[in-house]
């Protein structure tokens, strides 16, 4: 596998690449879906975006209101709540924090990578553990409403620096 084949960022990643690509899809998807990206939609996408780290809603907040901005909590709720619904970030459940989705906002079932060192997020999806799951789920009688895997442990990056 090499470097940019990697889920997570090196060390010489460029953060505007993915706000770029994050703000193209949300672009394209709020119009394809009659939403609209207002400013401070943006604004918390971009938030989100700047690095693979996952922020808690009152870190967002904070960040906002650290530049000028006034926004009350349940703003950035209710903006986080959009970008939830429409795919352009997930909310890691064992962090209770936000990272951007870099896949496609089609619902799918992600695979995130946590490195417990440097905080980072890595999004990955595997068919075979998803259909295992379900399988796994139907012979239990159970309905999986959020097919959401975390796995914590150390990326590369981390682990090499030993």
């Amino acid at each position: 596998m090499t470097s940019s084949d990697k889920n997570f960022p090196g060390r010489d990643h460029d953060h505007g690449v993915c706000i770029e690509s994050a703000f193209e899809r949300a672009e394209a998807l709020c119009r394809e879906r009659g939403a609209k990206l207002t400013p401070l939609r943006r604004r918390v996408l971009e938030i989100i975006w700047e690095s693979h780290a996952p922020l808690g809603a009152y870190d967002v907040l904070q960040r906002m209101n650290a530049e000028g901005e006034r926004n009350a909590p349940p703003t950035v709720y209710r903006t986080l709540d959009f970008l939830l619904k429409h795919g352009l970030i997930h909310r890691i459940e064992s962090m209770n924090a936000f990272v951007g989705c870099a896949m496609s906002a089609d619902a799918h079932r992600a695979l995130f990578f946590i490195c417990r060192d440097c905080g980072n997020v890595a999004e990955t999806h595997s068919e075979a553990i998803g259909e295992a799951i379900e399988a796994s789920a139907t012979r239990a009688g159970f309905l999986v409403e959020t097919p959401v895997m975390e796995i914590s442990g150390r990326c590369q990056e981390c682990y090499d620096d030993e």
